[in-house]
């Protein structure tokens, strides 16, 4: 059996073992730019013994946040990334970067546009009490707009000193929309068959992968199932693997659910709505999910490896490497991941609890996370200074200090501007 703890070799880089900090929304990113507390916090998941931590959700563009406070990709925000990959770098750590764009899922207030765009004009939940009711179909125009942002934010990425990007073809957000059948309604060349739902989505691999030097890795981050009767089910999930291996793409990470429809379909475990109220700032978002909330925000049990038996399908399919998540967090888990033929592991919630938890592993001074799946950090990514395990206590202490400073920071620069 293959030592989860043994270097990998992934295109033209080495990882010093095969265990991936997956992308999870950090919250550190105030105006869509990189926060001190961003850095560190991959640094910190770099000293902990990750072979590669991955940045999560930045948009090609500005309309492709989900909110106004989520990073998106531009000249100015790399030397503040040089910085980031620099720090994850000399822990000893790869540095990824998640690339995104949100389609129809939008509650952007910042956003250009009047409306979001998506492949078929629909209803956009998220942003219907601000205003934005619905998202329209996006033009083959606006695909290929799209498609080139991909490829200048992946061109930043490589600049800002990234190993590896990774492409978010999963859930619910654009390439993820034009993929299911639940949300893509288009009688063009781009809706349909699975083939033309695949033909935006595999545009935009090739055409970043065609971009970037061979050595440097182009992952897909895709769904298994959408989770929701009418989504993307394993089946097709089985042929766009087989078309993302013959475009190009290096590693498959495998991942589940829909945020639109189904945002615990993913996490599994507990369902923390009281938090997500507390921390929600808008007022009518608070109501609507005070009101809707128990009704339409599902749990999932939390099981170990939850989502193996559907990966398994992915495995006999391709003989790409492939990146397993969902419940991993105990040496048994990496042990079974690596007997299952999966030459990589993606872990979230547990480093989120405890960033140092590889090295304990490694040193066998742990033999599990002391993460419980309360699914409390979904909620705490809304907080100002970003993501914590409130269960930790020194978590905590730390991100209140981070918000003193920053808060004394701004007073400070208003004050000046006063002055002026």
């Amino acid at each position: 059996m293959t030592d989860p703890f043994s270097p990998f070799r992934l295109a033209g880089l080495s990882l010093r073992n095969r265990i991936i900090k997956t992308a999870t929304f950090e919250g550190m990113s105030p105006g869509g730019g990189v926060s001190d507390a961003l850095t560190e916090h991959h640094r910190a998941l770099a000293a902990g013994g990750v072979a590669m931590t991955t940045v999560a959700y930045c948009a090609v563009t500005p309309d492709g946040r989900t909110f106004r406070d989520q990073l998106h990709m531009r000249p100015e925000v790399v030397p503040a990334l040089r910085t980031l990959t620099a720090a994850v770098h000399g822990a000893g750590a790869a540095a990824s970067v998640q690339l995104g764009h949100c389609g129809a899922f939008c509650n952007n207030h910042d956003l250009a546009r009047r409306r979001p765009m998506g492949p078929s004009r629909a209803l956009n939940l998220i942003g219907a009490l601000s205003g934005r009711v619905l998202a329209d179909a996006m033009s083959e125009t606006e695909i290929e707009d799209v498609t080139a942002a991909f490829v200048g934010a992946a061109q930043l990425a490589r600049e800002a000193g990234f190993d590896v990007v990774e492409l978010h073809l999963g859930h619910g957000y654009l390439l993820s929309q034009f993929l299911s059948p639940g949300t893509n309604a288009r009688r063009d060349a781009f809706g349909g068959s699975l083939a033309n739902r695949a033909r935006f989505p595999l545009m935009v691999v090739e055409r970043v992968r065609a971009a970037l030097p061979p050595e440097m890795p182009v992952l897909a981050k895709v769904n298994l199932r959408d989770g929701f009767r009418g989504g993307l089910e394993i089946d097709e999930s089985v042929e766009v693997a087989r078309e993302l291996e013959a475009r190009g793409a290096d590693a498959l990470v495998l991942s589940g659910g829909f945020v639109s429809r189904n945002p615990f379909y993913l996490f599994r475990g507990e369902r923390p709505l009281r938090q997500m109220i507390a921390v929600e700032k808008s007022w009518p978002q608070k109501l609507a999910l005070a009101v809707f909330g128990p009704a339409l925000i599902h749990a999932y049990p939390f099981a170990p490896l939850y989502f193996l038996p559907l990966a398994r399908e992915i495995r006999r399919a391709v003989r790409m490497p492939l990146v397993l998540l969902g419940g991993i967090k105990s040496r048994d888990d990496l042990d079974t991941a690596m007997r299952e033929g999966f030459e990589l592991v993606a872990m979230g919630r547990a480093l989120i609890h405890d960033a140092a938890l590889i090295a304990k592993l490694a040193a066998g001074t742990a033999r599990g996370s002391g993460c419980v799946p309360c699914n409390a950090c979904v909620a705490e990514m809304d907080r100002e200074g970003g993501v914590c395990c409130p269960k930790v206590p020194a978590q905590l202490a730390d991100r209140e200090a981070y918000v003193r400073r920053a808060r004394l920071a701004r007073t400070s620069v208003t004050e000046q501007s006063s002055l002026r």
